[in-house]
């Protein structure tokens, strides 16, 4: 009753002749992810800092995006959802999404109110 996984990764693009070499490919391209992050962490390039998109440095957007790619195709590969059916693909992978984009615009929204409560004087700074 043994099961055949996929041995391909990016919609087929790569494909590998076994699992410790898909193993690998994957490792690959999360290090790959993991090491842009980093970088973009420990530079800070200024065009990523200085500009704002939605309340939000481009650089936190890159780095929320990011890791959700990392996330997605961890579930993706190897908690094997790409051999499930789609419905409960999207039920799995849709959600999240859904609930962490609404965190992070509650988040935002909420942040920038109370800034601008500290920022106009109605309670002073007081650390």
């Amino acid at each position: 009753m043994s099961h055949e996984h996929k041995l391909a990764i990016f919609r087929g693009t790569l494909k590998f002749k076994s699992n410790t070499q898909k193993i690998w490919g994957v490792l690959i391209f999360l290090s790959i992810v993991t090491t842009i992050e980093v970088a973009l962490g420990i530079t800070k390039p200024e065009i990523f800092v200085a500009n704002t998109f939605i309340g939000m440095k481009l650089l936190n957007w890159i780095f929320i995006i990011l890791t959700l790619v990392k996330a997605y195709y961890i579930a993706w590969d190897f908690m094997h959802l790409r051999d499930e059916k789609s419905s409960l693909r999207r039920a799995i992978v849709w959600t999240p999404i859904f609930l962490v984009s609404y965190l992070i615009f509650i988040l935002l929204f909420e942040a920038d109110y109370i800034y601008n409560v500290f920022k106009d004087g109605y309670i002073q700074w007081n650390f």
